[in-house]
């Protein structure tokens, strides 16, 4: 390195999660590469965390923003056009991008997620015509209760969550986690594989596991018309009220299942949940009674709140993609671009997620946007 490299070095801002894509492969032939891959993404982080939601828009970003990108990189062929954005995502290995991703974010969280929700999402612009592409389905691990995206994967074509959810699993160290998964997921052999990996699950349960799901259906009810008076339950209730709804859930845990495991023999099973809501709106009230399977022996006090907190996946992550990133309306659909960019946003939203104050979602993205040193700060820390 020549002595303008070196001082360079000594003067750069600090940007730490670089150093978790340090090891990325970069396709593009060495001799040919005129714009790092470091820089690269770096300049595609600020970018969406400024509010860019399309390569048109980070290569504009890098236009107007030269100076931000060069207190943190050289940048000394200034930054790409939107076309040759779109190639160099198109083509960066989407497995290793999110491998490094996990590994960032495990440095990020510090503690240990107690509860892991993982759930689907579908980039619904992000199908393409001309060769009948299908839009494409991220299946993504929460920390539900740091609110922080942990990893994520594509489904492939033709397949679903059930072959996604164990590779997202196998990519993460969930050692005395929860993992928390809706009736897609209810599976033996996810459910081996979560106990495998030393963490505990609660699982919804519904008609796609048949006769699992009408034995625990049919004991529920008969044990309730008799008061419990033929099991070892513990009960839970909450009562939330605003915006003109009115809802009471009322937990039921059932620990003394033998008879249940000794018929169905499911891996890791040690207990079955009952959840029976009741919803009022504007007068018009609402029933509904959902049940859970689960590896944990907690009391329904302990295990109510972590199946609530599954519903931090749609309000905190879905949401939140959708209406603060605009990923409904996302266009980018070429190779691996999609999966590339989502998990882009995800980095995009753990930093904001972090960044210090009160302020929504929303109203820091568009802070990152006016003030630069903000910006700068949230890839700094």
């Amino acid at each position: 390195m020549d002595a303008s490299g070196t001082a360079f070095e000594a003067l750069a801002e600090t940007t730490v999660f670089l150093t978790y894509f340090k090891d990325m492969p970069d396709r593009r032939q060495a001799g040919k590469v005129v714009y790092p891959l470091d820089e690269i993404l770096l300049l595609c982080l600020l970018a969406v965390l400024a509010g860019a939601e399309a390569f048109t828009d980070i290569a504009r970003f890098g236009e107007k923003k030269l100076d931000l990108l060069r207190r943190f990189r050289p940048f000394t062929n200034g930054t790409p056009a939107h076309d040759h954005l779109g190639d160099i995502f198109a083509t960066l290995d989407a497995q290793a991008f999110q491998g490094c991703f996990v590994t960032w974010v495990s440095a990020l969280t510090k503690t240990p997620a107690e509860v892991i929700a993982i759930d689907g999402k579908t980039s619904r612009r992000s199908y393409q015509k001309k060769g009948a592409k299908e839009p494409i389905h991220m299946v993504s691990a929460f920390a539900a209760r740091q609110r922080l995206v942990m990893a994520q994967t594509a489904v492939a074509e033709k397949s679903n969550e059930i072959v996604a959810i164990p590779a997202l699993l196998d990519m993460m160290a969930i050692e005395g986690a929860v993992v928390t998964i809706d009736a897609m997921g209810c599976q033996r052999a996810i459910a081996k594989k979560i106990k495998d990996k030393k963490a505990d699950y609660i699982i919804a349960l519904k008609g796609n596991q048949g006769t699992l799901h009408e034995d625990v259906k049919l004991f529920a009810a008969e044990q309730k018309a008799n008061g419990f008076a033929d099991s070892t339950v513990s009960c839970f209730e909450t009562l939330d009220g605003e915006h003109g709804r009115i809802e009471t859930r009322r937990y039921t845990a059932f620990h003394a299942i033998d008879w249940l495991k000794e018929r169905h023999d499911w891996p890791g099973l040690e207990g079955v949940v009952m959840v029976e809501s009741q919803r009022e709106i504007n007068g018009v009230s609402a029933k509904e009674t959902r049940f859970y399977i689960t590896s944990l022996t907690l009391a329904a006090d302990l295990v109510g709140p972590m199946i609530r907190d599954h519903w931090a996946i749609e309000n905190s992550l879905h949401w939140v993609m959708d209406m603060v990133f605009r990923d409904d309306e996302c266009r980018v659909r070429t190779e691996n671009a999609p999966a590339n960019f989502t998990t882009l946003k995800h980095m995009a939203n753990n930093l904001i997620r972090k960044a210090p104050g009160k302020d929504s979602q929303r109203l820091k993205r568009m802070t990152a946007a006016w003030d630069d040193d903000f910006l700068a700060s949230l890839v700094a820390a």
